[in-house]
């Protein structure tokens, strides 16, 4: 990481009320590293350009962390992919209990490479399907915050999401500039699943185009039958 998009990083952060030590930032610069040398032989992001990935995939993840008043006590990301933004959270906040679920191969093993390169303890992969998550006791309304970036529009979203979820837990979904109509959308899957949107809040991250942050809290338990099966949610949104 040069000193330019160090400043930044770690700059932005303090900004947002967010320190970053030297130990993580250098992690943060060997995350990149590897995210660099990795996309040469696998697409985990269109982004090429490191300063690029600071502030759209770094700086994007760690903007959640504005939205807690605490850390939470555990954390699931669906559809992680390159790790964005479970694992810079977790960099922030090492205390922190998280699981990354993603289904396709290949990104799994890069999610396990980085973690290792990285020194991360209390963080788990799940190489499975969401839907397939989201049934298993062990897993079923038991976190406290579900994170997810650009996997679903919002109704399929919940249907992955909320199942996760302990009452009063929240999921955390990075959205466009304008999410009133998926919002509006996913009306009946909010009533099916047991949520209500409690918050939908501006981002803006230095040189990128503004966003929002939507956030869902649970209010009652989720019906057993949902997630339905793999697939489902997708083709058919409730």
């Amino acid at each position: 990481m040069t000193n330019s998009t160090a400043h930044l990083l770690r700059k932005t952060a303090a900004d947002w009320g967010l320190s970053l030590n030297d130990r993580q930032l250098a992690q943060f610069e060997r995350y990149l590293d590897e995210l660099m040398t990795w996309n040469e032989r696998f697409n985990l992001t269109a982004v090429r350009d490191r300063a690029t990935m600071v502030r759209r995939h770094l700086l994007d993840s760690l903007w959640l962390a504005r939205v807690w008043e605490t850390p939470p006590d555990s954390l699931i990301d669906i559809g992680s992919g390159a790790g964005f933004p479970a694992l810079p959270l977790k960099i922030l906040y090492p205390a922190l209990p998280v699981t990354l679920v993603e289904a396709t191969g290949k990104k799994a093993t890069f999610l396990r490479h980085v973690i290792d390169c990285l020194q991360l303890h209390n963080v788990r992969v799940l190489n499975e399907r969401i839907e397939t998550v989201g049934q298993n006791p062990t897993e079923r309304e038991h976190y406290q915050v579900v994170t997810a970036r650009a996997v679903a529009e919002l109704r399929v979203l919940l249907e992955y999401a909320l199942p996760l979820l302990r009452l009063g837990g929240h999921l955390l979904a990075p959205k466009g500039r304008h999410p009133e109509a998926e919002i509006a959308a996913a009306q009946n899957a909010l009533t099916l699943l047991g949520g209500e949107v409690s918050a939908c809040l501006p981002v803006e991250i230095p040189d990128e185009e503004p966003r929002s942050l939507v956030i869902v809290t649970k209010t009652v338990p989720t019906p057993n039958r949902f997630p339905r099966a793999v697939g489902i949610p997708v083709r058919r949104p409730l």
